[in-house]
């Protein structure tokens, strides 16, 4: 069911320009605490049905989060203006003008009156282990948003990750109908989402990306095994430190992390990954280069404390990645590449 979007609460309308990136799921405040152990020194196996823990934290800081929110960001940085599609709570607006002043279009965030942004709670240990928990609160209503309400015909590209689950089935269909190409980025959402709407997501999709821990939850959940999967989708499995595996196109290319120029923390790595494949995607750039190009923007997210802290020019960037991984033909373009947004008069 969809709604008209002048119907919609808080909705106001801005159709100032055609996005062909759009950035979907979820927007939020995140609430970064630090541990400073091992959770695993802390939780007895024989007893996790039982289990009753509490973890005495060093820091907390909160941040502006969201997957949606945090791929737009890093896409910014690289060169789009990629649009975000989402629901936020009354309490948005300085966040709203961050996000413009940082080369975000916000015409597709909705806001919902009487109801707060989303957040995000996660304590994260001295070996990057992390327990997190999520409270929707505006997010709920993502699901009332519809690709139909935005110019879906000039939509390149978009990405379906967590959100909402009746949302994100949502969007499924609709970019299966519309013709939209789109990545889907089931995750933290796997758990939610039932084999069926997982499979369909899957199988509609340009590409499937999720983490090695994610990618067997997901083969436990549907019942396909690795090579079911990447016979509906060319395939992205991140690994951390490892790096992540390329299955697409034929081809399996193993793409080496980047090491860190310092530690921060890792909540938004992942998100930033992502911001480079799509980077990579719309632009046309081999899976070798895309893939590399993710691994150096998850870096520079890692690299920092929150998940949009971290800043660096397109120069500073292409000389990084040739310190790392060589030359590439398609550096030239990521410099000068315009952004990916035709404007209207």
């Amino acid at each position: 069911m969809s709604y008209e979007p002048d119907h919609l609460p808080g909705r106001e309308i801005r159709r100032k320009s055609i996005a062909t990136i759009v950035i979907t799921g979820s927007i939020a405040y995140d609430y970064i605490m630090s541990f400073p152990g091992y959770f695993r020194e802390h939780i007895l196996p024989e007893k996790v049905d039982i289990l009753s823990v509490s973890f005495l934290v060093d820091s907390l800081k909160r941040q502006r989060g969201g997957c949606a929110t945090n791929i737009a960001y890093n896409l910014a940085l690289l060169g789009e203006r990629p649009l975000v599609m989402g629901t936020v709570g009354q309490d948005f607006a300085d966040y709203r003008a961050w996000l413009e002043e940082h080369g975000v279009d916000t015409s597709g965030i909705v806001a919902v009156p009487d109801e707060f942004t989303a957040s995000f709670f996660v304590s994260t240990d001295q070996a990057g282990c992390q327990i997190a928990s999520f409270y929707t609160g505006a997010m709920s209503k993502a699901g009332m948003l519809s690709f139909r309400d935005q110019d879906y015909r000039h939509i390149a590209l978009t990405i379906i990750s967590p959100n909402d689950p009746g949302a994100m089935a949502h969007y499924v269909r609709e970019c299966q109908e519309l013709g939209i190409s789109y990545i889907y980025d089931p995750s933290q959402q796997i758990v939610r989402l039932s084999a069926e709407e997982l499979i369909a997501g899957t199988r509609g999709a340009r590409l499937l990306i999720v983490n090695d821990y994610e990618f067997e939850m997901l083969k436990s959940k549907t019942g396909l095994c690795a090579d079911d999967l990447t016979g509906l989708t060319q395939v992205i499995v991140t690994q951390g430190e490892r790096g992540s595996l390329i299955m697409a196109s034929g081809q399996r290319i193993a793409i080496p992390a980047v090491p860190p120029c310092r530690m921060g923390e890792p909540t938004g790595v992942g998100d930033a990954y992502r911001a480079g494949i799509i980077k990579g995607m719309v632009r046309g750039y081999s899976w070798a280069t895309t893939g590399r190009i993710a691994a150096l923007a998850a870096t520079y997210a890692l690299e920092a404390h929150g998940p949009q802290n971290h800043h660096y020019t397109r120069p500073e960037f292409v000389a990084r990645y040739r310190q790392n991984f060589g030359d590439a033909p398609e550096l030239a373009d990521l410099v000068l590449s315009p952004s990916s947004v035709v404007r209207s008069p």
